[in-house]
């Protein structure tokens, strides 16, 4: 399942860019990250570093592929996210209880 995605997120990493992979955010996504609150914007930027590094170890696959491919847990909030390639496509970002809706 192939969904367009508009942005590419670049981060300087210290770990070897072969392990790394690109992080590609659809414009859904990027709107639901604007709408939350710095303080958690920070967080989820931090916490996507290390999924950067290794996507499948730290995620979940959903068994509901109409959302996406996996969800990543960042305290209260989920990225549901497709893995291609070496890209990581962010689909939503959200409030456990509002993501799955």
């Amino acid at each position: 399942m192939l969904r367009k995605a508009v942005f590419i997120h670049t981060m300087k990493s210290s770990v070897n860019s072969r392990n790394n992979y690109k992080l590609l955010y659809t414009k859904r996504a990027l709107k639901d990250i604007q709408k939350l609150d710095i303080v958690v914007q920070k967080k989820i930027e931090k916490a996507l570093k290390k999924l950067k590094q290794s996507p499948v170890i730290y995620s979940i696959k959903l068994l509901d592929k109409r959302l996406g491919s996996y969800r990543f847990r960042i305290r209260d909030h989920r990225v549901i996210f497709d893995l291609e390639d070496n890209k990581i496509i962010i689909l939503r970002v959200g409030h456990r209880d509002k993501i799955y809706k």
